[in-house]
């Protein structure tokens, strides 16, 4: 299937646009909120063009791209529902949104090392680290925005690093720029005193740390296809229209 017209979603340097072709996509719209990243965007070998916007207000009409993709950024959106309900309206009839995003589970030992170390050493502790969606709740909020015949998968990918200070540097550095590396929440702690954060290495290293002395780093990925309704696509059975029952299942060997 080739799609005339493709938006990407929270695009950064365009790393989705190196991997497709002409013979797949036509013309590429990038959208991010980031305007130094468009600027400095990789080269491809479609046709690209930049658009600075927020992914809660895109700016295009209604059914306008065949195709919607968005990798590692939809966990930076304050209003989740409200992207998916945006990229939906954006669709085209039968056009499908393809997407991965970073999930609950995304660094909880990071997470679990800090919390345990600031209640420790300051009596209670506040969030670090950027909060991440349950896939449980996935599958509800793309349908609620209006998706049909969904498909959502996860995978976990592990990091080793050589402790909680190089995790850190990491996450903050030029090499994963749209992780969760810090907290975007308006009420959170800025600064973690020195004897909290050499806590939470010991504690990183105590509760998770690899027989060779490093530690690993836990990334959650969702992966997430969504079609927007056409009356061409196939639909489920009337209830009660089936000519077979399960209870035939225990006779399969007997029908064949």
């Amino acid at each position: 299937r080739t799609f005339p017209l493709a938006l990407d979603v929270g695009s950064g340097r365009g790393y989705i646009a190196q991997h497709l072709t002409k013979e797949t996509v036509e013309k590429l719209i990038q959208v991010d909120i980031a305007e130094n990243a468009l600027k400095n965007a990789v080269e491809s070998e479609i046709p690209t063009v930049s658009v600075v916007a927020d992914e809660e207000f895109l700016p295009f009409k209604e059914d306008t791209f065949d195709l919607v993709v968005s990798s590692l950024s939809l966990h930076w959106v304050n209003d989740l529902p409200k992207a998916f309900r945006e990229i939906h309206q954006v669709l085209k009839p039968d056009g499908v949104f393809i997407g991965a995003m970073f999930g609950g589970d995304t660094l909880y030992e990071l997470r679990c090392s800090l919390q345990l170390a600031e209640l420790e050493r300051e009596g209670g502790f506040s969030p670090h680290v950027s909060p991440f969606t349950a896939v449980s709740d996935l599958g509800h909020l793309l349908s609620r925005a209006g998706f049909n015949t969904l498909t959502v998968d996860t995978d976990e990918i592990q990091v080793n690093y050589p402790g909680l200070f190089e995790v850190m540097e990491d996450l903050q550095g030029k090499y994963i720029l749209r992780m969760g590396e810090s907290n975007c929440s308006w009420n959170r702690k800025p600064l973690l005193h020195r004897d909290t954060m050499l806590a939470a290495a010991a504690i990183y290293r105590e509760m998770y740390g690899n027989s060779d002395g490093s530690v690993p780093a836990t990334f959650q990925i969702y992966y997430m296809i969504g079609w927007k309704f056409h009356e061409s696509q196939a639909r489920p059975a009337q209830r009660g229209s089936a000519t077979v029952s399960f209870g035939d299942l225990a006779k399969i060997d007997e029908l064949l």
